[in-house]
């Protein structure tokens, strides 16, 4: 069963207080009535204050949280509180050691609602579980508060305020399907609605890319889905315009799915009684992409990557309207080799036939990429370099990634 699937059918307990956070190297534990410290890790001793937790780490640092303390077992939050300060993302979303600790609870909450999602043990997280929950997706979900807080800001008291879309465009495998579940969860968590999206919901019917690849009988770019011109732009228009206007309680509205295992792994738009609800007032709308934010080149450019990417090109002209405009705040997640979506899409049909659904072959993964490589070649650089059509600087965050997905310091 896929990590997805395993999620969304079993039920998530209630992971004890601060348990996410345990280490072995620095633990608080009450014993007795007396509070006793296998390492002496802390640079100041801890309080409690009307139950809480408060303490001083490296550097005189005053770092204090509301979450009450465990009657049993409290972690280390020294140790926390530097693995997330030698975070690569840090520097470049702004974080500085005091801001982490005037708002180490910000932190935490996120990080204990991920142990749950992601069904880490919360007693042991291992090395890599740890980096993706703090050094990945919390630092992320806070810059994206950041936006929504601007977003909202833009619109007086009186008035419904649409949702905040935020485009992540990344390539295919590098974990942004996962990325935005994540960012879903804690929005909800939160206590904000919110919606997800990906453009592959919008890819054409089985039978309309059919007769895509008999009208173009030459190219191979355009034999399965994936590039521009395999897209519904219409149906794209009409249900991020729908979605927009869900400001209002009582409002409610089914998102489209995509089918990817469907006929041999050709795909086919999902049945419309299988789509998800959502309702209104929908503040957040996360909008997921291999190819959000790409835009249309020269025609002599295109042609020395692969001529066949001429009738892509003309089709690209099209979904600025159809996308790109909708998106008001941008997350991309940049990658130094394209070809490393190989191993990734190879991961990803091993983890949908673990699920029990159909998939490709390897020989096939290896044909189905190869029609992606001649777009990423050729859009990806501009994209890294200028950004997509439109684009706020203030409202973008780009994040290069390693092979193994985890994000890299910009540095």
């Amino acid at each position: 069963m896929g990590l997805l699937t395993a999620i969304s059918h079993r039920p998530s307990p209630s992971p004890p207080p601060l348990a996410p956070f345990l280490s072995s190297q620095a633990i608080i534990t009450f014993k007795s009535s007396r509070l006793r410290f296998p390492q002496p890790s802390l640079s100041g001793f801890p309080s409690f204050i009307g139950g809480c937790l408060a303490l001083t780490v490296r550097g005189g640092t005053a770092l204090r949280s509301t979450l009450p303390a465990s009657p049993t077992l409290v972690s280390s939050f020294s140790d926390l509180f530097d693995f997330i300060c030698a975070g690569p993302l840090m520097k470049q979303l702004g974080f500085t050691a005091e801001t982490v600790a005037e708002s180490i609870d910000n932190w935490i909450t996120p990080g204990m609602h991920l142990c749950q999602l992601f069904r880490f043990d919360d007693l042991s997280l291992s090395p890599p579980e740890r980096a993706r929950i703090y050094h990945y997706y919390v630092p992320v979900f806070l810059w994206c508060q950041e936006q929504l807080k601007s977003h909202r800001l833009t619109f007086g008291d009186d008035v419904d305020v649409p949702p905040l879309v935020i485009g992540v465009s990344a390539p295919q495998g590098s974990g942004k399907t996962t990325l935005v579940f994540a960012l879903d969860y804690l929005f909800r968590k939160s206590g904000k609605r919110s919606a997800t999206l990906s453009i592959d919901d919008f890819y054409l019917t089985a039978e309309e890319q059919a007769k895509l690849r008999n009208q173009n009988p030459s190219n191979a770019l355009l034999e399965f889905r994936g590039n521009a011109g395999s897209h519904d732009i219409q149906f794209s228009i009409d249900t991020l315009t729908s979605l927009k206007k869900l400001t209002k309680n009582g409002t409610k509205m089914k998102l489209p799915r995509y089918d990817k295992s469907a006929y041999g792994g050709r795909g086919d738009r999902a049945d419309p009684s299988t789509w998800p609800e959502v309702e209104g007032p929908l503040e957040v709308i996360l909008f997921e992409g291999w190819m959000l934010g790409f835009k249309p080149l020269p025609n002599d450019v295109v042609n020395a990557v692969d001529p066949q990417l001429q009738v892509v090109n003309e089709n690209l002209k099209a979904y600025y309207d159809a996308w790109d405009k909708f998106v008001e705040a941008w997350i991309i997640i940049k990658i130094k080799d394209p070809n490393c979506v190989y191993q990734w899409r190879l991961q990803a049909e091993v983890a949908m036939k673990e699920d029990g659904k159909s998939g490709m072959s390897d020989e096939e993964v290896f044909d189905f990429v190869s029609r992606y490589l001649p777009a990423y070649k050729a859009y990806l650089p501009t994209l890294y370099a200028q950004g997509p059509k439109g684009l706020d600087p203030d409202r973008l965050l780009v994040i290069e990634i390693d092979e193994e997905r985890n994000p890299i310091s910009a540095d």
